[in-house]
């Protein structure tokens, strides 16, 4: 038995193929919680933070940057991302001209 046998016989079974192909993709979305348990490669982190591979390995083997070792390869989790991004942040001084 297939999914176009159980469409009533007046639907159309492309349809049916097309709807069930939608459903099965939007089961493999990344949610917020699977994304929190996610560690990223450096090429998907570098991707990420919109950073060359090449600079997030640099950072992780100058200790820069936070990672966690599965086994011998770095790999950065969705915090340790967060973290970079936040640590780059820079307030304006309260003493700073504004601009008009």
């Amino acid at each position: 038995m297939t999914r176009t046998d159980l469409a009533p016989p007046n639907v159309d079974s492309a349809l049916i193929e097309r709807l069930a192909e939608a459903f099965e993709s939007l089961a493999k979305l990344v949610t917020p919680a699977t994304s929190d348990l996610q560690c990223f490669t450096p090429a998907q982190a570098a991707e990420l933070l919109g950073k060359t591979e090449n600079w997030v390995v640099e950072a992780i083997q100058d200790g820069r940057v936070p990672c966690t070792y599965i086994g011998k390869s770095p790999r950065l989790t969705a915090a340790h991302i967060r973290w970079v991004q936040n640590s780059g942040e820079r307030m304006p001084s309260k003493y700073s001209i504004r601009a008009a």
